[in-house]
């Protein structure tokens, strides 16, 4: 039963990292432009933030979900502009000299803060893990502490392996990126991350 939870719990943090979105076209960019490392611990900041809603999920903090959910216009609105920041931050980045160059270490607990931020700052996804965990048959929470924070730890790893799959493999790419081609990689990250936070600034006038 337990090995059951946590490879529940497993299926749902890779389910939930898998799609493409502002946080996985922002580590692929951190990934070509400063290394699998800094890649990686971007994604682990985007897999922190998952474990910690799917411990709201998995314990049924229906008070912290709700406050979460009552305060989604506000978040939503600094979610889309740190993105805009981000965007055009991107665009006026410049590339490394060489090929596969690493530039000054830009720190990993920045990058990880960074997606952190981003994905906490995005109360859908607590609403994608209540959904999930309904559609699993797992209700408002998990039956008991231990099961709970299996499933908490399987999602969090779950996450982390979609992380580092990405990392790795784009990281294999790097040594044959120039500087001419990490231009335009960091300009369509740019728009691409760029019309995220506009469309989450937008929806907010709907």
């Amino acid at each position: 039963m337990e090995l059951s939870v946590f490879l529940r719990g497993l299926a749902i943090g890779f389910g939930i990292a898998a799609p493409v979105g502002p946080i996985g076209i922002l580590c692929i960019r951190r990934t070509l432009a400063d290394g699998r490392a800094v890649g990686f611990a971007a994604g682990l900041g985007a897999a922190t933030a998952d474990a910690l809603y799917g411990a709201v999920a998995a314990f049924g903090l229906t008070l912290v979900s709700s406050a979460l959910v009552g305060q989604r216009a506000w978040l939503q609105a600094v979610g889309g502009l740190f993105l805009c920041y981000l965007g055009v931050r991107t665009w006026m980045a410049a590339p490394a000299a060489t090929a596969g160059a690493a530039r000054r270490e830009p720190g990993l607990v920045s990058a990880w803060a960074t997606t952190f931020a981003l994905t906490v700052a995005n109360p859908a996804t607590i609403l994608s893990f209540a959904a999930i965990f309904a559609g699993l048959g797992l209700g408002g929470a998990v039956n008991g502490y231990g099961p709970a924070t299996l499933m908490v730890t399987g999602v969090f790893l779950g996450s982390a392996f979609w992380w580092l799959l990405l990392s790795i493999g784009v990281g294999l790419l790097r040594s044959s990126i120039t500087p001419v081609h990490l231009r335009w990689v960091n300009r369509a990250a740019a728009a691409i991350i760029t019309a995220f936070g506009l469309g989450a600034l937008l929806s907010l006038l709907a």
